[in-house]
Formats: structure tokens, C-alpha cells, sequence
């Protein structure tokens, strides 16, 4: 009967739906930086956990443009550098993410299935892991070797962890998502005619 009453007021309150689907966005975003720094059992794979962040990007991304993939890179990897370091940068690698992730969009073998979506996390998880290790190598602080040797123990890490937990962020979200599509695509044809 809840339900029923909320989809009620989500159907008949176009700013009401709008307040709500920000707060959902929001709460997920705030849910993936807060699980960042935390290592939980059985979370993590020689030190290394999944990249909670790289996996809200692609969730957003998968159905965006490639401009608003590259936003919400930027944004969050603005966040990230602002909890962590900001030398390396994590924007560079995640505005890369969200701007592929959307450009893959376009493909026709890409669906919105379960494997296609942990594909597409890993893919990306070493995407924004070798970007990381390209500004390390620039700026000169490490010898190439060891930056390259333990690169491939992160981004194979990362990666692995990232694609299996990817689903777990992006069906939820990806649901609402359609959810609010769905009603104001409703309310749209209403006011149609």
C-alpha cells in the first residue's frame, strides 16, 4: 500500500519526482565515495579493492552522452583527489571512464546485461589504472620499472574487483533510473493531450 501511494505522488508531482530521483543519484554517489578507503572482508585482493567510484561512472555513463560521462568523471574526480591526493589526479582517468563508457553506448554489441556491464567496468578499471601509472611516470618519482610492475598488479586487481562488484551498483541504480524515465515520459504524454 506504500508503494502504491509513493508511485502515487512520484506520478502526480513532476518536482517531487525530480527531488527524489536527485536524492537516489545523490545517496549512491555519497554511498560509493564513503566505500573507497574502507578494505571489508572479502572485498578486497592483495590490497587492493574495487574502484567504487569508476563503477558509479559507468553506471551513469552506459545511457548518457559522452559530454554528461565526461562531467560526472570530472566531478567526481574532483571529489576523490579533494579525499585522497591529488597528485596523481583520479579526474583524468575517470573523465576518460565517463567518456568512453558513454561512446560505447553507441555500439551494437554492447547490451545492458550482466556481463557486458562487468566487461565494461573492468576495461575501464585498467583504462583509469594505466592512467594513473602514466602520470607517475612523468612526473619521474619512481624508476618506469617499478611503476609498470606494480601497475599490472593494480590494474588486474582493480579491474577484477571492479567488474564483480559493478552489477551491484548499476542494476539498482539503472532500474530507478528507467523508473523516473518511465514516469515522465508518462507525464509527458498527459500533457500531450
Amino acid at each position: 500500500m506504500r508503494n502504491e501511494s509513493f508511485h502515487n505522488m512520484l506520478q502526480s508531482r513532476p518536482a517531487l519526482r525530480l527531488v527524489a530521483n536527485c536524492a537516489v543519484t545523490a545517496a549512491s554517489v555519497i554511498l560509493c565515495l564513503l566505500l573507497s578507503p574502507t578494505r571489508l572482508p572479502g572485498m578486497e585482493l592483495a590490497g587492493i579493492g574495487p574502484n567504487w567510484v569508476l563503477i558509479w561512472i559507468v553506471a551513469w555513463s552506459v545511457k548518457r552522452t559522452m559530454l554528461q560521462g565526461a562531467l560526472a568523471g570530472l566531478s567526481l574526480g574532483l571529489i576523490q583527489d579533494g579525499m585522497t591526493a591529488d597528485h596523481p589526479t583520479h579526474t583524468l582517468g575517470l573523465v576518460l571512464v565517463g567518456i568512453l563508457t558513454a561512446r560505447l553506448r553507441k555500439e551494437r554489441y554492447v547490451r545492458e546485461d550482466f556481463i557486458s556491464i562487468a566487461l565494461i567496468a573492468f576495461a575501464m578499471a585498467v583504462v583509469a589504472e594505466t592512467v594513473t601509472a602514466i602520470q607517475y611516470s612523468i612526473s619521474g618519482d619512481r624508476s618506469l620499472v617499478e611503476i609498470w610492475n606494480y601497475h599490472q598488479l593494480i590494474a588486474l586487481g582493480s579491474a577484477v574487483l571492479s567488474s564483480l562488484w559493478a552489477p551491484v551498483i548499476y542494476f539498482p541504480l539503472n532500474h530507478w533510473w528507467q523508473y523516473i524515465q518511465m514516469l515522465d515520459q508518462q507525464t509527458q504524454e498527459k500533457y500531450k493531450l
